[in-house]
């Protein structure tokens, strides 16, 4: 079968199993990895080159629309709650991690730690319809920190190995820092001094699809410089979403960027990279593993119930199961982590075991405060 004939299939039935979930109230999220983890038994002969190429434009789809749903200001402000809370769960995870290697530090803990501390952008957005916009800022700032800094390491832990110098891996780390800081700075410029004439330039674009065009070449562009300064290339995508915010370049060419970038994201690309995930899992579960799981999950809700407690229990319980999502980026992270030599056995099954079950967990979580929030009239 050609690679095409795949892609429909995949696209089908991932589609068809999003509507089923959302019909029963989960995101549609939950289904494309379902319909992934039923056609990894299904499907054989899969090009596995070329289906990790289309998955990779999935998660740069994916990261684009995070970076708009969010603006600087707004990741700023959400960012100051979210950070103490990501240091205090990577610290805690790390601990946990610690009995699976015999109390010996290596670098699998710390990529295992940024594993179960994760978030996923993603899955945050699909809840906020459980929880309306006030969630939606800490938990999507934590989101974007957690999912930022474990591409970062991951690709840090490659430049290491290969590198084998500390000089150069410091070099590295000062490229990207000095990146994300100009880049930011640039923006930050731009939307004092020159906000009227970008909104004016947007405007002589006569069609969507021109709009479109204009803002993939800018996210392209970034993303080829991430790759230069040994980051992810989705980093520099979701810089771009984060820094055409409506504030800046308007509403108008706000709602059309949106408009065609979530048909393209969520029609095409999303459904592609969450079920190939869902059919490359391939974790060596057992009840150990299993038992870990819930104890990273238990653990990690109450610690963020906790730090995150603002007098209202719905409300507190909301964020928490936005910032307790893990997510497929987890997966993604793992497997390189394995494939690099970086996690292996035990390390591995958990972090890919949290990742995907971590997602079933949180939609499940969220659907019954949901739930609850309606029934009893409360507003969070």
């Amino acid at each position: 079968m050609q690679i095409i004939g795949y892609v429909l299939i995949i696209i089908a039935v991932g589609r068809f199993l999003a509507e089923l979930f959302e019909r029963l109230g989960y995101p549609g999220i939950v289904g494309e990895i379902t319909a992934g983890l039923i056609l990894g038994y299904v499907l054989t002969g899969v090009p596995a080159e070329d289906m990790n190429l289309l998955a990779e434009f999935g998660i740069f789809f994916l990261m684009i629309s995070a970076g708009l749903e969010i603006t600087p200001e707004e990741l700023h402000i959400g960012g100051k709650k979210a950070l103490p809370v990501y240091v205090a769960t990577l610290a805690t995870m790390f601990l946990i991690t610690l009995p699976l290697t015999g109390f010996t530090v290596s670098s699998g803990n710390f990529l295992a730690a940024a594993i179960l501390a994760v978030a996923s952008a993603p899955i945050v957005v699909r809840l906020k319809r459980f929880f309306g916009e006030s969630y939606l800022h800490v938990a999507l700032s934590y989101a974007i920190i957690s999912e930022v800094a474990i591409l970062i390491l991951v690709y840090v832990l490659a430049n290491f190995k290969e590198a084998g110098n500390p000089v150069e891996l410091g070099v590295t780390v000062l490229k990207q820092v000095a990146f994300i800081g100009g880049v930011l700075y640039v923006n930050y410029k731009i939307g004092i001094q020159h906000k009227v004439w970008l909104t004016t330039q947007l405007r002589k674009l006569r069609s969507d699809e021109a709009v479109f065009g204009v803002f993939m070449i800018f996210a392209a562009t970034l993303g080829f410089i991430s790759e230069e300064v040994g980051m992810h290339f989705t980093i520099g995508g979701f810089l771009a979403g984060l820094l055409l915010h409506s504030d800046l370049v308007g509403t108008k060419q706000y709602e059309r960027l949106e408009t065609i970038l979530s048909g393209v994201t969520y029609g095409i690309f999303a459904p592609i990279f969450f079920a190939w995930r869902g059919m490359n899992f391939r974790a060596e579960i057992t009840l150990w593993t299993l038992y870990l799981f819930l104890a990273v999950y238990t653990v990690r809700f109450i610690l963020t119930v906790v730090m995150t407690w603002d007098g209202k229990p719905v409300s507190s319980l909301a964020k928490a199961t936005g910032l307790v999502s893990f997510g497929i980026l987890g997966l993604l992270v793992a497997d390189l982590g394995n494939s690099y030599g970086v996690l292996t056995g035990e390390l591995y099954s958990l972090s890919a075991l949290t990742s995907i079950g971590g997602i079933f967990l949180a939609a499940t979580v969220g659907r019954l405060i949901s739930t609850f929030n309606s029934g009893n009239g409360q507003s969070l």
